[in-house]
């Protein structure tokens, strides 16, 4: 809905549902909504996980503690599986971006309208409330792998052994080197742009689905009961989809970090 009040149309609707609120102009524009939401429920993240393992006991554990230890070791399990060198931050690495992830990616479970009403109510014209829908918060996250990626590749192997693992692979022959550097270059910058690009790309459409569904209310009642039985039935589906790319991320950063500590 418009901040003034007016009726939409459905292209106006769905235009003002994946418009964020922003400052600034060109390059140096600023997402207000995503920056706030990220931050917001990263903290959130860090309060919750630091109350349950202040809280934690040896006895009976209470529901929440039992829901934070199978999320642990369930990333543990994965880390222990995946990663295959000896590096303490990789798991707690690991658990960071899958809950936080997984907590950006349920915002789109809140009805599209709720939040940016209650914002429109407090002046604020424009509201997403999908971190992961902006293609901003999602390459940052990507950009980050990729700076752990370049700098444990260098840590573990060295300037002259990341060079050689650019220069000398696939092809062992110094003739082939402009071919091998071509290759590995492509295929080193391609990290985070798939991951950046397969979680932006999975979670705007699922956004965009909800946002069309949302059209269907008040045109009539036979459409709005349609409406509310395809919402339910995506909001189920949307479910593992979250789920699933909040593991994928997730999976894909310890696989990258796995290879990155492979000295050949």
């Amino acid at each position: 809905m418009a901040a003034t009040g007016e009726a939409l149309t459905p292209q106006g609707y769905i235009q003002h549902h994946l418009t964020n609120l922003s400052v600034g102009e060109g390059f140096w524009t600023w997402h207000i909504d995503s920056l706030l939401f990220s931050v917001g429920l990263g903290m959130l993240f860090l309060w919750l996980f630091y109350r349950a393992g202040k809280n934690a006991t040896t006895g009976v554990p209470g529901k929440f503690q039992c829901f934070v230890e199978m999320i642990v070791e369930f990333v543990d399990s994965s880390v222990k599986e995946t990663f295959h060198g000896r590096n303490p931050v990789i798991a707690p690495l690991a658990l960071t971006i899958f809950v936080w992830i997984f907590m950006m990616n349920f915002m789109d479970m809140i009805p599209v309208d709720w939040l940016p009403a209650l914002a429109s109510l407090a002046g604020v014209p424009y509201l997403k409330v999908v971190p992961t829908t902006d293609v901003n918060i999602t390459f940052s996250l990507a950009l980050g792998v990729f700076v752990l990626i370049i700098y444990y590749s260098i840590k573990v192997k060295g300037v002259s052994g990341f060079v050689k693992e650019l220069t000398f692979q696939p092809f062992n022959h110094w003739a082939m080197i402009p071919v091998n550097l071509l290759l590995e270059t492509v295929t080193l910058v391609a990290k985070p742009i798939s991951l950046a690009l397969r979680l932006f790309g999975n979670l705007y459409a699922g956004e965009l689905i909800f946002i069309l569904i949302a059209l269907m209310y008040g045109s009539n009642v036979a459409l709005s009961a349609l409406g509310v039985g395809l919402q339910l039935g995506w909001l189920i589906f949307h479910i593992l989809v979250i789920t699933l790319q909040a593991f994928i991320f997730m999976m894909l950063t310890i696989v990258y970090l796995s290879m990155a500590h492979e000295d050949h």
